[in-house]
């Protein structure tokens, strides 16, 4: 027979479990953490269960009382279960119960936790960032049941009128996938995230990034963004990606572990050729892709954006990241950091971060025309991490030309 101290201290398992008391009573675990006393019976050869509520409001004492009386009625050819409608109320009164109790953060955390083992780890820190940013302080706290559409969109609204369209609708489709979860899980038996996509506002029409592709008007948005009062990892985050022509999340994701043939001791001796190289996971590839080493994307460093590193190894050489934000330093810089400072330095709409690699593209194909180097082209697809169709030539050309790509690092040049 059961104990109270039993009862109190049956732990939630991975599946549903049982511990049976006597008389056909026993307690019912789920894995949420709910617990509810239960008695099987059988009624003119029919096995039948009785629900009679959830522990701890319901004592072992009470539950043998309404146990004892259940066995009194069957007995006397009564059924205690009421028919349908009495387990039915008893599971709508469990949901509620359960509703009540897990917040919206606490139900977040157990889907993202089931979800980050099949994303990249770049994005996996982006939901997280994200929900802990721009959700959490709004709805994290608030009962599942207790949301709804009118709080969701109050909370995107904000995300929208700070300019950040995109991200709010990505926040939306993060609360739903939450609530999708819950809603399988038997917590609640609605997504009030449903309905709100309609009433966001619309994306603007996809064009080309904004980028200036006049070198001389370039070189002015890392002039007027240096100049500025933000945070030197933010500028220095600015300069690499300009002298680098990668992708933004390429940047401000990268680790130190990546860098390899730089002095960051200043006591070493001898030719360098420093290099990037960004492990096939981070890159903008086909899923099947990202587990090849073949399409690691290696980059030959200039003297500039080594002299970057050595500056920003200064303020964050004992980190994971190369460049970590400024409130988590266990985290990658914000995906807007470096897009907010070229807005507040003038170039809102003008000039983007991903911009920089069409700057770099247009000013290196140019060259290569008038130089009549058109070879040169196919360099500059590969610099920017395109992958062709074919993917044996891609995994060639990924690992090849290396020493032309080196040639132009030498000559000052940062492709």
């Amino acid at each position: 027979m059961l104990t109270d101290a039993a009862v109190k201290n049956a732990e939630p398992r991975e599946k549903p479990y049982k511990i049976a008391d006597s008389g056909g009573l026993f307690l019912y675990v789920a894995p949420t953490g709910l617990k509810s006393w239960r008695m099987k019976f059988q009624m003119l050869g029919k096995e039948k269960l009785l629900t009679f509520g959830p522990y701890p409001d319901i004592k072992l004492s009470k539950a043998r009382e309404k146990r004892d009386e259940a066995r009194r009625m069957i007995r006397e050819h009564i059924d205690p279960s009421g028919a349908r409608k009495r387990a039915q109320d008893a599971r709508e009164q469990e949901q509620v119960e359960l509703s009540k109790l897990v917040t919206f953060e606490q139900s977040a955390r157990r889907w993202y936790d089931l979800q980050k083992g099949r994303w990249a780890p770049v994005h996996a820190d982006d939901v997280i960032t994200s929900l802990e940013r721009d959700v959490f302080p709004a709805i994290g706290a608030m009962p599942l049941a207790s949301v709804t559409a009118p709080i969701v969109l109050k909370a995107l609204r904000v995300v929208e009128d700070r300019g950040a369209i995109e991200t709010a609708k990505r926040l939306r489709q993060r609360i739903s996938a939450v609530y999708a979860y819950s809603i399988s899980e038997g917590i609640v038996e609605n997504d009030p995230s449903a309905v709100v996509g309609k009433a966001l506002k619309p994306l603007p029409k996809k064009g080309r990034q904004p980028a200036l592709v006049d070198i001389d008007e370039a070189r002015g948005v890392l002039v007027a963004a240096e100049a500025s009062g933000a945070s030197p990892i933010t500028k220095l985050a600015s300069r690499l990606l300009a002298l680098t022509q990668s992708r933004p999340g390429m940047v401000r994701s990268a680790t130190w572990s990546e860098f390899e043939g730089v002095d960051f001791t200043g006591e070493q001796f001898g030719p360098f050729l420093p290099i990037w190289r960004v492990p096939a996971d981070r890159m903008k590839l086909a899923l099947d892709l990202k587990e090849e080493l073949a399409f690691e994307h290696i980059i030959p460093l200039s003297w500039q954006a080594v002299d970057v590193l050595l500056a920003v190894h200064r303020l964050t050489g004992r980190n994971r990241f190369v460049f970590p934000g400024q409130r988590h330093s266990h985290r990658p810089l914000s995906e807007n950091a470096i897009g907010y400072l070229y807005n507040r330095v003038g170039y809102h709409g003008r000039h983007v971060p991903h911009g920089w690699r069409s700057s770099f593209s247009t000013v290196m194909n140019a060259l290569a025309v008038r130089r009549k180097t058109t070879e040169d082209a196919a360099i500059v697809e590969l610099m920017l991490a395109h992958v062709p169709e074919n993917r044996v030539k891609a995994a060639y050309d990924r690992a090849g030309h290396m020493e032309r790509r080196r040639s132009s690092v030498r000559n000052g040049r940062t492709c």
